[in-house]
């Protein structure tokens, strides 16, 4: 689980909940397009968000030894997107993610970076993802190749791979169902092979079962005409490098995320967000980049968050007008 702090995976996993659509129809990316078409596409082709949590509690350890537990007052992310697709045949899909984050935090006592209690961080990554389509045992196949590279606002620094292979089970208008998995090319990965699986179920009463593990787990109901809720838990992560005596750290915490979302579609292709509930960070740990994350030099557990997330999405396929 703790491969999921990184970004490549869910980059990996974004075609999935696109081609669960292709089973039934001869030309596999018209139904790719189709998907971007519905007024709250699961992946936006270009999306803005801000996140701010509430001061926590944490305690840590360098070097195996434990420090006094400190506070956060201050935790905001500014985050940006750009997913585009290139269809170059009819069974071959390929796409690109472009993805920044800025991270500043704010605490009682300096840490990792020297003397300042305050610290901004720059992120930034490139994925490169090419999809095959194919037919086995009667059933919908997918295979993806994606090769990403990240760094900060100084250098690149990492270049990952990944693998996938995957099976549409079931795609029906009212259930969906994909089971694959995932091969990380990452020296500093723990798990090599990471299972997928993604389940969709739309149920008599309106409400809709989503789930995509290892990422999320959600509930969701269309409400007025143009808006609709989800309550659950959904993965996040936050990473980012930082540089001390000439050497370079990578920094990667998981997030979980659980609470309620609220998407109303704002007309002219755009749709606003707004997220809040409770934030859970298991665990975050810094390491030396040539290191693998088992050998990090700092660990820290924090405590529970109130965390409220606001943001906007621009989707060039989407239908100009709502239902």
């Amino acid at each position: 689980m703790k491969t999921l702090r990184r970004a490549l995976v869910p980059l990996a996993l974004l075609p999935f909940k696109n081609i669960v659509y292709a089973q039934k129809k001869d030309s596999i990316p018209l139904k790719v397009r189709a998907f971007f078409a519905d007024k709250f596409p699961q992946n936006r082709d270009l999306n803005i968000e801000f996140t701010q949590t509430a001061p926590f509690q944490f305690s840590s350890k360098l070097h195996g030894n434990a420090l006094p537990d400190h506070k956060v007052k201050s935790f905001q992310q500014v985050k940006a997107g750009v997913n585009i697709y290139f269809v170059k045949k009819k069974n071959w899909l390929l796409s690109t993610a472009l993805n920044y984050r800025y991270t500043a935090i704010d605490t009682e006592e300096a840490l990792l970076t020297g003397n300042n209690t305050k610290n901004d961080y720059h992120y930034h990554s490139e994925a490169l993802n090419l999809s095959y389509f194919s037919k086995l045992w009667n059933k919908t196949a997918i295979y993806s190749a994606s090769v990403s590279a990240d760094g900060s606002d100084q250098h690149f620094e990492r270049i990952r791979g990944m693998v996938t292979a995957s099976l549409v089970l079931k795609a029906t208008p009212k259930t969906k169902m994909l089971i694959g998995i995932a091969g990380i090319i990452d020296p500093s990965s723990q798990v090599p092979i990471l299972p997928v699986f993604t389940y969709e179920n739309k149920f008599n009463n309106g409400w809709v079962l989503d789930i995509l593990l290892p990422r999320k787990v959600m509930v969701r109901k269309d409400i007025f005409s143009n808006s609709r809720i989800s309550l659950g838990t959904e993965m996040d992560n936050t990473s980012f490098y930082t540089y001390r005596n000439n050497r370079t750290y990578e920094f990667r915490q998981l997030e979980i995320n659980s609470g309620a979302i609220y998407e109303h579609n704002l007309g002219g292709n755009f749709i606003g967000t707004l997220k809040t509930g409770i934030r859970a960070v298991p665990q975050a740990r810094a390491f030396d980049k040539e290191e693998s994350i088992r050998d990090y030099i700092f660990e820290a557990n924090y405590k529970p968050s109130f965390y409220f997330n606001v943001g906007i999405s621009y989707n060039p396929f989407g239908k100009p007008r709502v239902k």
